[in-house]
C-alpha cells in the first residue's frame, strides 16, 4: 500500500495503478482526501423566525389554564377567532417540543393488563381446558369446527364435537353434556379457554354459573396460556392418518370418533408416565405401575449388569400439573 501511495501511482497514474494492484479507485481517493480544517459555519437564524420574546408569548398562550388541555389545532383556531395570530401550528408544535411539552393533552382510554392465569391440578376433573379448531372440508373455504375439552391432569378427553359452524348455544350444550357425564360436583371444576366468541358467550357463562364451575381465560394473543388444548390439536393433526381434507362432516365425525377413542384408551402419553389418559383419569394407573415395576424388578434380578447394577424404576405420573407455573409461595402451601 505504501508503494501504491508513494511510488506506483505517480509513475503510471492512479487508474492503472489501481488496476494492477486490484484496488478500487474510490478507496484511493477517499484515503487520500485532505482532512477539512475549516471550522463549521454556524447556521444563521432565518429572518422570519420568532424572537425569544415572541416564542415566550406563544408558550405562555399554550400553557394558559383554558388552553393547557386543548390540542394545538384547537388553540390555533380559538386565537384566530379572537382576531389574534402569533404563529403557525407547526411553529407552536416546535416550541412545545423544545420545552418538552408535547404530551398528548387528551385523556386516553387505558386497559388494565389481563391477569396471568395460574391453574393447578392435583387430580382428575379439577382443571379442564377446551378449544375449537378448524378441519378442512371437501372444498376450498369450507371448514368444520371441532370442539374438544381435555382434563389437564389425566389428559383424558371427556367430550368432543364436530359441527358445521361455531355456535354459542352448541358450545353450551357440549360443555353441559361433558360436565354431567363426568358427574362433576359444584365448586369442584375450573374450565380454562381462550377468549374466542363462544368461550366468552353469555350461554356458556350462564351455564358455568348454574353448575358452579369456575371460568378462566387466556390473556389476549398469548397461546402459551392454553398449552394442553394446543398440544392435543397438534397430536390430532400430526396423526399419520389425518387427511388433508374431509369429504363431508360425517367423515370428520367418524375420524374423530376413532381418534379420540384411541387417544383415551390406547395411546400411552409421555406426560403421564406412559399411561393411557383413561387409566389415569379413572385411577387404574397405580395397579398398572405396580405390574410394570414387578416386571422391571424381575428383569433386573435376572441380569443386573444390563442395567449397570442400578435398579430401574417404572415411570410415574406428575403429582401436580399446571397452566403457567405459579409463584413459589403458592407451591409451598400445597
Amino acid at each position: 500500500m505504501n508503494v501504491f501511495h508513494e511510488e506506483l501511482a505517480p509513475l503510471v497514474g492512479v487508474k492503472k495503478a489501481c488496476a494492477l494492484l486490484g484496488r478500487v479507485r474510490s478507496s484511493y481517493y477517499r484515503l487520500n482526501k485532505p482532512v477539512a480544517t475549516r471550522e463549521p459555519v454556524p447556521r444563521l437564524s432565518p429572518p422570519n423566525a420568532l424572537s425569544e420574546a415572541e416564542r415566550a408569548q406563544v408558550l405562555a398562550l399554550l400553557c394558559q389554564d383554558d388552553h393547557v388541555d386543548s390540542s394545538v389545532a384547537q388553540v390555533y383556531a380559538e386565537t384566530l377567532d379572537e382576531g389574534t395570530y402569533l404563529c403557525s401550528q407547526s411553529t407552536m408544535l416546535r416550541i412545545l417540543r423544545a420545552n418538552r411539552a408535547t404530551k398528548d393533552r387528551r385523556r386516553q382510554r387505558t386497559h388494565s393488563a389481563k391477569k396471568r392465569p395460574e391453574l393447578i391440578a392435583t387430580k382428575p376433573n379439577e382443571i379442564w381446558s377446551w378449544d375449537i379448531t378448524k378441519l378442512h372440508g371437501p372444498t376450498r373455504g369450507l371448514f368444520y369446527d371441532l370442539y374438544v375439552v381435555i382434563d389437564i391432569f389425566s389428559r383424558y378427553v371427556p367430550g368432543w364435537l364436530v359441527a358445521a359452524h361455531e355456535d354459542a348455544e352448541l358450545a353450551k350444550e357440549f360443555l353441559e353434556d361433558a360436565i354431567l357425564t363426568q358427574g362433576v360436583a359444584r365448586d369442584q371444576l375450573t374450565i380454562h379457554a381462550d377468549r374466542g366468541g363462544s368461550m366468552r358467550s353469555k350461554p356458556v357463562s350462564q351455564l358455568m354459573m348454574d353448575l358452579g364451575v369456575t371460568r378462566s381465560h387466556s390473556r389476549p394473543h398469548v397461546s402459551n396460556d392454553n398449552p394442553f388444548s394446543e398440544a392435543a390439536f397438534k397430536t390430532l393433526k400430526y396423526c399419520p392418518t389425518f387427511p388433508e381434507r374431509f369429504g363431508c362432516i360425517e367423515d370428520a365425525r367418524a375420524f374423530s370418533d376413532v381418534f379420540f377413542n384411541h387417544y383415551n384408551h390406547v395411546h400411552r402419553h409421555s406426560g403421564i408416565g406412559l399411561h393411557t389418559p383413561a387409566s389415569v383419569h379413572y385411577g387404574t394407573h397405580l395397579e398398572i405401575r405396580e405390574q410394570r415395576q414387578a416386571t422391571l424388578t424381575t428383569a433386573f434380578e435376572r441380569n443386573p449388569i444390563r442395567f449397570r447394577r442400578i435398579a430401574p424404576q417404572a415411570p410415574t405420573i406428575p403429582e401436580i400439573v399446571w397452566i403457567n407455573p405459579p409463584i413459589k409461595e403458592v407451591l409451598a402451601n400445597i
